[in-house]
């Protein structure tokens, strides 16, 4: 499709008195590139700055620091040496300690090999505080038996922006883009904070699991209500530059983990901004073009002469165009429709898109937080390994930016999954001994990977058309979560087989590498605003 059809497709005045007027003769008539998009760009991207560390602040908040069983008064007072037994490494062990009948001296009892009989650790555990004060592992002894549970908690997160996603896809295409977003900054806000003031690990759990539905609000709106108030050949570059702040977060997280080592203070680093973020939300403007598909004229008309003058277009020539709109209040408007999620798989060109697209958000997202929730694996410096991880994603986002500019979004989706599990699969057969060398190629496989998200960003947003673009980037947002839910479920299927998770991290993004292939291309085409627009293309 031409941009010259499509422009003609997205008229929003048809039988109205004169020429019907497309939404991107709008914005080229208030500056389709002008202050008020830079502007409004730069308040979306502040809060993106902290949506990394919302996703993986675990890596440092939940860190399990090196620790033994408590030893009670009674032993320290009656033995020489220590109430911890050694393991097979000759270190103490961290779940178990010597009983205190056998502790208490050469008359105690023996087990029938010699060895001294040992007990659980009854009474709590003595931690190494040398690299972090306080994680929620030390304050509620989540080691041993309960080690589960910081799994758990961070499972619940992802079930929560799951849940965000079910519930403010259809809110959003139903009530609009920017009151969803709005209360969703106010959610994370509140409830970011009040994780931070947890008296337990349950309530701990609740509020993370209530912050990521505050966060999945925001994700699915901030891309979107960039993109429908800037002209085509700029919506590769915006959701390039909101990317770019999203691997910048993950730096600043290594940052503010590195000075913050008590776990409620770099939670409530990371959540009490969101105060501001949503103070300053209420001056965004809705979507013209959302508002005008839903034949809110007058609203649509408000907002657009508010950009004319923030762009300083408002003047006689520049409003002419927003004077005929005003004029056409007679005409016939798309107005109101009832659509829903199953309009996703009704056609054949939208099931072919959604189904296509949610199986790329599915694997990539499975190997890419797989990937990151593991950092530990590699046996280097935590804060260091974060900060490799988040520089190799901004290097690797910046390529894929350059490289959208000039290729089609079909090749770059594909590309950039299938070399990730080239590398993940590459790192398989190098010796364990070579840690650095497979720590580069798994690095060159996550770089591949951030790049496929940034293109499914820009991509799903395009493809999607306006009347149902929410309600579509919200299941391939839930995919995306079920691919975070399952990750660690694959990470726990190297306890049987070491290689088994980076085999499945690989060949998932090769196949939905392959599915892409199936996709329209979207690049230099307007945004598609009809579900009959998206058949025909």
């Amino acid at each position: 499709m031409s941009p010259a059809k499509g422009q003609r497709r997205l008229s929003l005045c048809p039988g109205g008195p004169g020429a019907p007027i497309a939404f991107g003769d709008l914005l080229e008539e208030v500056g389709n590139m002008g202050l008020f998009q830079l502007f409004s760009l730069l308040l979306l991207c502040l809060p993106v700055l902290l949506l990394a560390s919302h996703n993986l602040v675990q890596n440092f908040s939940a860190a399990t620091p090196g620790h033994r069983c408590h030893e009670p008064a009674a032993a320290n007072a009656s033995q020489h040496g220590q109430a911890t037994p050694l393991g097979q490494a000759l270190r103490p062990e961290s779940c178990r300690r010597l009983a205190l009948r056998a502790a208490s001296g050469p008359n105690g009892s023996l087990e029938e090999d010699g060895s001294a009989a040992t007990e659980p650790c009854r009474d709590g555990w003595e931690y190494d505080h040398s690299t972090f004060r306080s994680t929620i592992v030390t304050e509620w002894d989540l080691v041993c038996d309960l080690q589960p549970l910081k799994s758990l908690a961070q499972s619940l997160f992802m079930a929560g922006v799951l849940v965000g996603a079910f519930v403010f896809g259809d809110l959003s295409d139903r009530y609009g883009r920017r009151l969803v977003l709005i209360w969703s900054l106010l959610l994370i806000a509140v409830m970011g904070t009040a994780a931070a003031f947890s008296t337990n690990f349950v309530t701990y759990c609740i509020f993370r699991l209530l912050s990521g539905v505050g966060i999945s609000g925001f994700l699915l709106n901030y891309v979107c209500l960039s993109l429908e108030w800037v002209p085509t050949k700029y919506r590769a570059m915006v959701v390039a530059t909101q990317s770019y702040c999203s691997t910048a977060g993950q730096v600043l997280l290594a940052g503010l983990a590195y000075g913050i080592r008590d776990w409620r203070w770099l939670q409530l680093a990371i959540s009490a901004p969101f105060f501001c973020f949503f103070a300053y939300s209420w001056w965004l403007p809705e979507s013209a073009r959302w508002l005008l598909m839903n034949d809110e004229r007058e609203a649509a008309l408000q907002s657009l002469k508010l950009v004319a003058r923030i762009n300083g277009k408002d003047t006689a020539a520049g409003s002419a165009i927003l004077k005929k709109l005003e004029a056409q209040t007679g005409s016939i408007s798309p107005g109101k429709s009832a659509h829903s999620c199953l309009d996703l798989f009704r056609t054949p060109g939208l099931r072919r898109i959604s189904c296509c697209l949610m199986l790329i958000s599915f694997s990539m997202n499975m190997a890419y937080f797989g990937l990151s929730m593991d950092l530990s694996v590699f046996g280097l410096d935590l804060f260091l390994v974060q900060l490799f991880f988040g520089a190799i994603d901004l290097v690797a986002k910046m390529a894929c930016a350059l490289l959208l500019n000039f290729f089609g979004r079909r090749t770059i989706q594909a590309v950039s999954l299938i070399l990730a599990g080239a590398f993940l699969l590459l790192s398989l057969p190098i010796p364990a001994e070579m840690l650095m060398v497979r720590l580069v190629f798994v690095v060159l496989g996550k770089g591949c990977l951030a790049a496929a998200s940034m293109c499914l960003y820009l991509y799903s947003g395009e493809l999607f058309p306006t009347v149902i673009r929410q309600t579509g980037t919200s299941f391939v947002t839930i995919m995306a979560r079920l691919g975070g839910i399952v990750a660690p479920v694959v990470l726990m299927a190297g306890d049987y087989h070491r290689f088994l998770p980076l085999v499945i991290f690989g060949v998932s993004p090769i196949l939905s590498g392959v599915s892409a292939a199936f996709l329209p291309e979207m690049f230099n085409v307007p945004l598609l605003d009809t579900i009959e627009e998206v058949e025909e293309k």
